[in-house]
């Protein structure tokens, strides 16, 4: 359905963009992250047709952006993050008129401006000028307007931005749906909402990909945290000497007790073996747990990583 190949963008000598690739299809429901800066509105405007790209290609519903704008159009739902809303306008007025840009024909209308206001929650404003409306139901008009002709892409910039927590869980739920018949790539900085309505995740740093994922792949990502009462340097080496350990970070020490970050290979399970060689060396074990990275840390690692590439790049 969503079609990237090496998409790059120049706002004169700045490269907003450099040669990024990512496939989504039908159904799929991807989270794309990045810090501010990144590229993650340039892609979206790229996307909906309302940027060119400086080079490289993008293809929504076999229709390339360059070639066949007013067909990309047609296709996709978008959602910015700062909706251009006709405030003087009523809900339902503006829907309706929308509805008409959008070609939805006119033996239909009615019913799809009905539908895109029941699913966004808009009823009870519907007859309410939209300028008089709140951050969180303007978002919600926005939301309908992208929804309206039913198109099979929706691209979401922030969709929750300025709602109150009981209308952020109604919208997810409502993305959550939409994911079962469209495909939807959504830009957000919150973690949880990606956890909440994703499948998958793409995160973008210094124009480039960082890190593209499975959310639950991601979530696979296993490691222990291991607290023991004893000398810590010479723990650290025994644990970094059990078979499945990658990895041993020291996370702290307080009153004779050394608590350590370890990292496994994928596959293996060294819970058992770690457990008696600190029985066999006398050291008391006292907390032996799974924990997995969070989105949040591998975000911020993916971020980092890609920063120190680039100081790389700029230096080589």
């Amino acid at each position: 359905m969503i079609e990237v190949h090496r998409l790059s963008r120049n706002y004169g000598a700045v490269r907003a963009l450099d040669r990024i690739s990512f496939e989504l299809g039908r159904g799929e429901v991807a989270g794309l992250l990045g810090p501010n800066g990144a590229g993650k509105t340039t892609t979206m405007r790229i996307l909906t047709t309302y940027l060119a790209p400086s080079g490289g290609r993008a293809v929504l519903c076999g229709r390339d952006v360059l070639d066949e704008p007013l067909e990309v159009r047609r296709n996709v739902g978008y959602l910015p993050e700062n909706v251009p809303l006709y405030g003087e306008m009523r809900v339902r007025e503006l829907l309706h008129f929308r509805a008409k840009l959008k070609d939805v024909p006119r033996s239909r209308r009615r019913r799809a401006v009905a539908e895109a206001i029941a699913r966004c929650g808009l009823g009870e404003v519907e007859d309410r000028p939209i300028g008089k409306l709140s951050r969180g139901f303007r978002q919600r008009v926005g939301l309908a307007d992208a929804i309206v002709h039913e198109p099979p892409i929706l691209i979401l910039d922030e969709p929750t931005a300025g709602m109150d927590p009981i209308q952020v869980r109604e919208v997810r739920a409502l993305i959550r749906e939409l994911g079962e018949r469209h495909t939807v790539l959504l830009s957000t900085h919150i973690m949880s909402e990606v956890e909440a309505v994703c499948g998958r995740v793409i995160i973008i740093a210094q124009g480039r990909i960082a890190l593209d994922g499975r959310l639950e792949d991601l979530r696979d990502d296993h490691g222990l945290m291991v607290e023991v009462r004893g000398p810590a340097d010479a723990i650290r080496k025994t644990l970094a000497a059990v078979p499945g350990v990658s990895k041993v970070r020291p996370a702290g020490e307080r009153e004779g007790l050394a608590t350590f970050e370890v990292a496994t290979k994928d596959g293996e399970d060294p819970r058992e073996a770690i457990s008696m060689r600190l029985a066999a060396n006398g050291w008391p074990l006292r907390a032996l747990e799974a924990r997995r990275r969070s989105l949040e840390e591998r975000f911020i690692e993916a971020v980092s990583r890609s920063s120190l590439d680039a100081l790389e790049r700029e230096a080589g």
